[in-house]
């Protein structure tokens, strides 16, 4: 009974904080105020040492929310620019690569960590499966912990300020047009839950988002059902994102912070500016938005990629297609190297 007290009182401090966070970020004008407001929020107060958690049928329920926006995005004009898109999935294999072994040089060569956890640091994505690796390694698990987590958050909150100095309007919530009436919306809501937890069964990334937008897409494009997810159920998703980013770093001790948070920022800048200069060639050669591009190319985690991408108006289908095909990538560029390190 004690416990269930506690576990109340845990959620409803780490939802009050991002709700505050959220607000403020409103009332001064940040760009997707929705994202970045709790994210920001949320990280300062686990940082001084609040104990901060979001329950999992929560963060269920906000993933495929998520997913439900993006594949409402999804329309026929989508399939007839798809042509464009292999030369763009070549180019982000190759940025991959280079944020891949530009940071794990440098972890080995300026923090001086060695060869396996450099590695699982380096890796620009794919958290929850890079952790698990991490578990069958020497490498040092929370410093692995703090530099991933501060890539995401980092992240996050750069590239809505990156899509607003190139002069787009970054303080709009949710996509514009006709919205769910109730009912199609909760019948979406409970048949993609059960779509994402049987993707989840078969170990698909990113199952719960995944599983959204497959069932958003199919039913949107066969005309079942109409309209985009409305405001009321998508800000909160969004901030519960943005809150959830916010609890990686509750319970990490400030000497694992102190250590690691330095690491994890320069990791990030070299993963930011590689992705910059990777979308910027590519439409230089493909007449795409840059900002689409920036947050498909963008190492993010895929749930808060995703929610930056439907609050900025990008194309769901592109951004969903390039952070699934990095994952795939990782998922054998990580193994291999650490099997190769290991034989040297």
């Amino acid at each position: 009974m004690a416990r269930a007290g506690h576990d109340l009182v845990t959620t409803s401090t780490t939802l009050a904080a991002g709700a505050a966070g959220l607000a403020v970020a409103w009332f001064i004008g940040f760009p997707a105020p929705a994202l970045t407001g709790p994210a920001l929020m949320v990280t300062a107060l686990s940082v001084i040492g609040l104990r901060l958690a979001v329950p999992n049928i929560l963060r269920n329920a906000c993933f495929v929310i998520i997913g439900l926006s993006m594949g409402t995005g999804v329309t026929p004009e989508v399939y007839a620019a798809a042509r464009q898109w292999p030369l763009s999935f070549i180019l982000l294999a190759i940025s991959v690569c280079t944020i891949f072994f530009v940071c794990r040089f440098t972890l080995q060569r300026f923090w001086r960590q060695d060869s396996e956890t450099a590695i699982l640091s380096s890796t620009p994505g794919h958290l929850s499966y890079i952790l698990g690796l991490s578990t069958d390694t020497r490498g040092d698990i929370p410093t692995i912990s703090v530099i991933q987590s501060t890539r995401v958050l980092a992240l996050t909150l750069l590239v809505p300020f990156a899509v607003a100095l190139m002069g787009y309007d970054t303080t709009q919530m949710g996509l514009p047009g006709g919205k769910m009436t109730l009912l199609p919306l909760g019948v979406s809501v409970v048949l993609a839950m059960l779509l994402g937890l049987f993707l989840n069964r078969l170990r698909v990334p990113a199952a719960l988002l995944i599983g959204g937008m497959i069932f958003s897409t199919v039913t949107h494009l066969s005309g079942l059902v109409d309209g985009h997810v409305p405001l009321w159920a998508s800000i909160p998703a969004f901030a519960l994102m943005g809150t959830l980013i916010g609890t990686r770093f509750s319970g990490v001790s400030m000497k694992t912070l102190r250590r690691a948070l330095g690491a994890g920022l320069v990791v990030t800048m070299i993963a930011f500016v590689v992705t910059i200069v990777f979308a910027v060639l590519l439409v230089q050669i493909i007449d795409l938005p840059l900002p689409q591009v920036l947050i498909a190319f963008a190492p993010g985690g895929v749930e808060s990629m995703a929610a930056v991408a439907v609050i900025l108006g990008a194309d769901p289908t592109f951004v969903a297609a390039h952070h699934v095909w990095r994952l795939v990538i990782l998922t054998f560029l990580a193994p291999a190297v650490l099997v190769r390190t290991k034989r040297q």
